[in-house]
């Protein structure tokens, strides 16, 4: 079967380069800034509950900041879009990267320790506006910084496919469990670079950001 996208913020590139930063991100503030997932918001929200239980509301308090940053990130994301789609040169899911980007540089600026609740923020803050702007590769719904929907998803397609043997549904499993691939990936690299460099190994991140705004001025083709 071939897949086809009518726009490049579709593509399996572009969702691919976008796993392994939201993997990298993932790492990075869990290693570096306290142990706080940057994307997965069901941990955060587990361990909110966690330390509420304990009567540590300073730590549970670190666990809700992130919470609310990824929910302004949604609003701020679908604000964009409305204000800036079709009106601007750039498209409007260029202008969500250049954001990130500059958050990025933000947070490698931030000093650990004390400052983490506010990178933590500025982290969680991105990855919900790359989750909500980059929705779909060849029209299927997925996430680039979470693996659960991806994986149910996947095998989903996987079990219809041994049901039905339709290789379409084989095609479109293998391409949910490449984005899980790639988001293991990024959070391997994460994990190496942040112990190695610390928060200047996000330098990676803004490189594959920029490589994916750069790739929104080509025009799609079949993949």
């Amino acid at each position: 079967m071939t897949l086809h996208t009518d726009q490049m913020s579709d593509s399996f590139r572009i969702g691919a380069m976008l796993a392994v930063v939201g993997g990298f991100l993932d790492a990075y503030t869990y290693l570096a800034r306290g142990q706080v997932f940057a994307n997965a918001q069901t941990g955060n929200i587990v361990l909110l509950g966690v330390h509420l239980s304990e009567g540590d509301f300073k730590k549970a308090l670190s666990y809700l900041v992130p919470i609310l940053a990824f929910v302004a990130g949604i609003f701020v994301d679908e604000w964009i879009k409305h204000r800036l789609e079709g009106k601007v040169a750039l498209h409007w899911r260029q202008t969500v990267l250049l954001i990130e980007i500059l958050a990025l540089i933000v947070v490698i600026f931030l000093p650990l320790g004390k400052a983490d609740p506010l990178a933590n923020a500025l982290v969680s803050f991105i990855c919900s506006m790359q989750v909500q702007s980059f929705r779909k590769f060849h029209g299927m719904p997925y996430a680039t910084t979470m693996c659960t929907g991806n994986l149910r998803s996947g095998t989903d397609h996987l079990v219809k496919y041994f049901q039905t043997k339709d290789p379409s549904r084989r095609e479109k499993s293998l391409h949910y469990y490449s984005i899980i691939l790639f988001f293991i990936l990024g959070a391997a690299i994460g994990a190496v670079g942040t112990k190695l460099w610390g928060s200047p190994a996000l330098v990676i991140c803004c490189i594959l950001l920029a490589i994916a705004f750069a790739m929104l001025f080509v025009k799609p083709k079949t993949e």
